[in-house]
């Protein structure tokens, strides 16, 4: 079936030929007020989440369970060699970044450093068994909270701080995508290190 028929511009009765029709001009796509607020909340919860943990973990604080708990905890799921070393740098790392992504400062970075102690948890849970509860109401032990956590770093890996933050106009924030390719590389290259080099 043919299309609705348009009509012809045969021009005006000077001669003169019809007007070129041209594509109008494509209007910039404004940023939003209420996606800035978006990714906000985004970053105070994920941010917010990570800082708690590292710090639970670091200062043995609100019921946490401390570097030497946690240092055997490493060492059951495989880091021998590093369980020390390792207990701290995630402690550590998880409290400076998780407060870098509240103030949105150098979010791809830190949200891609995040991203990888999120992937690392995930595979070092599911390689023994793939038998881990997927929701925290089938077990403590459960992917939940590490698949959300993760999942909210990776959103920030690509779509940045928003401009209520401490990013606003840097360059990272102005052409996104080159720099959210380059943290995506670097989590995954993190993530194989500990798993394949540290993991011993």
């Amino acid at each position: 079936m043919s299309g609705p028929t348009q009509q012809y511009d045969w021009g005006n009765i000077s001669g003169d030929e019809p007007a070129e029709k041209t594509r109008p001009e494509r209007m910039p796509v404004p940023a939003h007020l209420s996606s800035d607020i978006g990714l906000l909340v985004l970053r105070l919860v994920v941010g917010a989440s990570f800082a708690a943990a590292g710090a639970r973990t670091l200062f043995g604080v609100a019921g946490g369970i401390g570097l030497d708990a946690s240092a055997t905890a490493l060492a059951d799921a495989g880091f021998t060699s590093f369980a020390g070393p390792l207990a701290w740098v995630l402690a550590v790392g998880q409290l400076v970044l998780g407060v870098l992504l509240v103030l949105g400062l150098l979010t791809p970075f830190a949200a891609a450093g995040l991203l990888a102690s999120k992937v690392v948890a995930v595979v070092v849970a599911l390689v023994p068994a793939l038998s881990v509860p997927l929701f925290a109401s089938d077990g403590v032990s459960s992917l939940e909270l590490d698949l959300l956590l993760g999942a909210g770093a990776a959103a920030l890996v690509f779509a940045g701080a928003g401009r209520i933050a401490l990013d606003a106009g840097r360059t990272y924030q102005r052409r996104p995508l080159p720099w959210s390719v380059l943290s995506l590389l670097v989590a995954v290259a993190v993530a194989l290190l500990v798993l394949f080099v540290l993991r011993r």
